[in-house]
């Protein structure tokens, strides 16, 4: 795996990806800002999925489960500049701020802006910084990601209902949320944490409502959701076991054939 990541402030920085495939996933603590320079991104949410390519400019939102498969594209390397608009950083970009409309509903979507030549430009500024050997001065970085903020919100007023959102996950439903989300594979302190509890204490409700362990309950899902992509969607074993939730393909197919008593590459 070749991945390089350069960093000008520990919020701004240039990520650049030359093997076949990089997948990830991540509950993100802070909103990021990216701006693709080349190769592709898929992101697949429990309700949606997305593909970006170069030029493309996206706003990923925190604390909200998301399934990231990168490629390089075309002979050229998955590159991107990525911008973290941090709480902090938000929260005294607002401070100075009236919202005229503010009607907070923990929007969990993907805000794309592609090719948005005011965006681009603010990001395409930053490119000449990751070549300079001296400290990038803080007052530069912080106005930087001060005028992303602002293009953004002109651009987009909604996106104040995301961006002036500071709320933590609370205790929520975890049957819901747990059928929603069983296809991305996170430790369960993070399922834990985004449904507002301990992880002993998700544990112990998790336990109490499906009478199993998560290990089992999820491994089981997360087959039935690859069954029915193999035999409904007719896909390739190959293009499912990343999107249902297993890192690596000789295991799911090993808990596939276990569990239906077939191997993946003959459900079809």
């Amino acid at each position: 795996m070749d991945f390089h990541i350069k960093y000008i402030t520990p919020d701004i920085k240039l990520s650049t990806y030359e093997d076949k495939l990089f997948k990830t996933e991540n509950v993100f603590e802070f909103h990021m800002l990216v701006w693709f320079i080349s190769g592709e991104t898929k992101i697949i949410q429990a309700d949606k999925s997305y593909v970006f390519k170069a030029g493309d400019i996206f706003l990923i939102p925190r604390n909200h489960l998301a399934t990231i498969i990168n490629y390089p594209k075309n002979g050229s390397p998955h590159k991107a500049v990525v911008m973290h608009l941090t709480k902090e950083r938000l929260k005294e970009y607002y401070s100075n701020i009236e919202i005229k409309q503010k009607k907070l509903s923990g929007e969990s979507k993907i805000y794309s802006f592609t090719q948005h030549p005011l965006l681009e430009s603010c990001l395409a500024s930053l490119i000449p910084y990751f070549d300079i050997k001296e400290t990038f001065p803080d007052h530069i970085a912080s106005l930087k990601i001060t005028e992303a903020i602002s293009i953004l919100r002109e651009i987009d007023e909604s996106v104040d209902n995301l961006l002036a959102d500071f709320e933590e996950p609370g205790k929520i439903d975890l049957v819901h949320f747990m059928e929603k989300n069983y296809m991305f594979n996170m430790p369960l302190e993070r399922f834990g944490y985004l449904t507002g509890r301990s992880l002993s204490t998700f544990n112990r409700d998790f336990r109490k409502v499906f009478e199993t362990t998560p290990q089992r309950w999820l491994t089981q899902k997360r087959l039935q959701l690859a069954y029915y992509h193999l035999t409904e969607k007719h896909k390739k074993p190959s293009d499912v076991f990343l999107e249902v939730g297993f890192e690596d393909l000789s295991h799911f197919s090993y808990a596939f054939k276990k569990q239906y008593g077939f191997s993946p590459s003959i459900a079809r």
